[in-house]
């Protein structure tokens, strides 16, 4: 698959009248939509295209005519298939005909269907070398270089609660330290809340608290964070005593020791909120004395998120952003590809790249793990994309997915990680997450992403305290009406700049935003809502 130019032609584009290709001559279909791949069945409109158009097709001299109007971004079949023939785009299979197709008709929902792949996987066999960028010609930004040698982009206090009993006073806490009181404080970004809805209902010893607790430790060691409060009810199932013995968060980094509350220990809310006022007032001073340095991009653990995706979100912004990933890594960087039902029907890409057979497996096992997981809840992989999805044109998961995957670049894949785990690797790595963004983004900053780039087609409006989130728009129109929501726009690929231009501003932006810029969702203030933990399990 090349995505990386989409050529326009202005001399034929001026048939084109409100955005609508107009009866008569034929166009050449390279003019108005994209072919991804010389064996793909489909083409992308690049316009809406209405009935009776003719294209031109550019691998023979015969033309094909629109039979139904086709939506910009939707498909159109270019020559006839029969019913369960497979369908492919980006050289995949991304379904079967549900029923007859002709050429030139509308390929979405209502004729192809998600089918069975019956993938043989191979493993390893599409490795290549990375191409590191020598150490003293790395890229750096201005960075919070932390003792313990980890380094955060930005600088924040968190109070974290051990369950949803606490939140409330939490959120209470933290309305003591507003601007007023922490423009004395230049270089702490702000003092954030870490409130969810999970912390008891559930068997004290269970995964289900296992996992919460790895990703509230996750988020208290996070380098963004200079220094954290610990604040329970005290009868949880979510012990915070319990949770610093098994997460080691007495000795795991020196420089900043746990500090516990509990409510039925401290006499209720109200005393409980001024002695927690009373703790971090101190600790105010010592977390603003931190400054930032040059560091090399090395040290940077980008997130990769696509939401509300659309189907430009596979020929724009997610090859762009997957140019910019190799890049990283060859600066000796890393990148976390996650929202594992996202890569159902895509896993083959990424298995060949797989650093070895074992890295491979681990990912196929995580596979499995979801298809019994989504049966035993009564639901289907299929059941994403969702219907923002289909309308901006994506019809099966494995479209999907195929077009996700693109965000994870060309590299290796060195490691698969579970839910919210510690991300130790360099390079290209998967951890496994639900698809639901603030989910699976919860679960990557607490593995240690300190910025995130999130590819949207819809719209999406992500933020995420503590670790910023830079969005970059798939198509022109959104970005235009969304300017104080989107970064940057990818959907200048389809009037010709190159991906790799793409991917390399979305890098400046990351070199930028790690450095102190605010991002669009930052100046905002979105972030703390979008904290939610995979909650796993039956709720007792």
């Amino acid at each position: 698959m090349d995505t990386s130019k989409v050529p326009a032609n202005a001399a034929q584009l001026h048939t084109i009248e409100s955005g609508v290709v107009a009866r008569g001559k034929p166009v050449a279909l390279q003019d108005v939509a994209v072919l991804l791949h010389p064996e793909d069945d489909v083409a992308i409109a690049r316009v809406p295209l209405n009935r009776g158009v003719l294209l031109r097709l550019p691998t023979t001299s015969g033309t094909i005519e629109v039979v139904q109007r086709i939506p910009s971004g939707h498909k159109l079949a270019l020559h006839a298939l029969v019913e369960g023939q497979a369908v492919r785009r980006y050289g995949s299979i991304i379904g079967f005909a549900s029923q007859a197709i002709q050429a030139g008709e509308h390929v979405h929902s209502h004729n192809l269907s998600v089918g069975s792949l019956k993938q043989e996987y191979e493993y390893a066999v599409d490795v290549r070398p990375v191409a590191f960028v020598p150490e003293e010609q790395r890229r750096t930004f201005m960075g919070y270089r932390r003792p313990d040698g980890k380094v955060g982009t930005r600088n924040y206090i968190a109070i974290i609660s051990s369950v949803n009993c606490s939140a409330s006073t939490v959120r209470a806490i933290q309305q003591r330290f507003g601007p007023e009181v922490l423009q004395a404080y230049p270089n702490i970004d702000g003092v954030i809340g870490l409130t969810h809805k999970s912390g008891c209902g559930m068997r004290t010893g269970s995964a289900a608290v296992e996992q919460l607790q790895r990703v509230l430790s996750g988020m208290a060691l996070h380098p963004n964070i200079g220094a954290y409060l610990l604040v329970g009810l005290g009868c949880e199932s979510n012990q915070l005593q319990d949770m610093i013995a098994a997460m080691q968060l007495d000795s795991a980094q020196q420089w900043k020791q746990p500090l516990v509350l509990t409510l039925q220990e401290n006499h209720g809310v109200a005393h409980t909120v001024a002695e927690a006022a009373r703790v971090i007032g101190e600790l105010l001073p010592q977390v603003n004395a931190v400054q930032r340095e040059a560091v090399p991009i090395s040290e940077l653990k980008l997130a990769l998120q696509c939401g509300g995706s659309d189907g430009w979100s596979g020929i724009t912004a997610n090859p762009g952003l997957g140019f910019c990933v190799d890049e990283l890594v060859r600066q000796g960087g890393t990148a976390v590809l996650s929202e594992t039902p996202e890569i159902y029907g895509a896993e083959h890409i990424l298995l060949r790249r797989a650093r070895s057979r074992e890295v491979g497996e681990r990912f196929v096992e995580r596979l499995r793990w979801w298809e019994h997981y989504t049966a035993i809840n009564e639901m289907e992989m299929d059941n994403n994309p969702t219907p923002g999805n289909k309308l901006g044109s994506l019809t099966t998961i494995y479209e999907k997915s195929l077009g996700a995957t693109a965000k994870g670049g060309t590299t290796p894949l060195n490691a698969v990680y579970k839910y919210a785990e510690a991300i130790d690797e360099r390079g290209l790595v998967v951890m496994d997450t639900p698809g639901y963004d603030p989910v699976s983004v919860t679960g990557q900053v607490a593995g240690g992403c300190n910025i995130i780039v999130f590819t949207t087609g819809r719209g999406s409006v992500f933020g995420f305290k503590p670790a910023p989130s830079i969005k970059v728009a798939t198509n022109t129109p959104l970005y235009e009406k969304m300017p104080d929501d989107m970064d940057i726009n990818a959907g200048v690929v389809l009037d010709g700049v190159s991906t790799e231009e793409v991917g390399r501003s979305i890098l400046d932006e990351i070199i930028a935003v790690a450095s102190g810029k605010q991002s669009k969702s930052e100046a905002q203030g979105i972030g703390e809502e979008e904290f939610a933990p995979w909650i796993l399990g039956a709720t007792m």
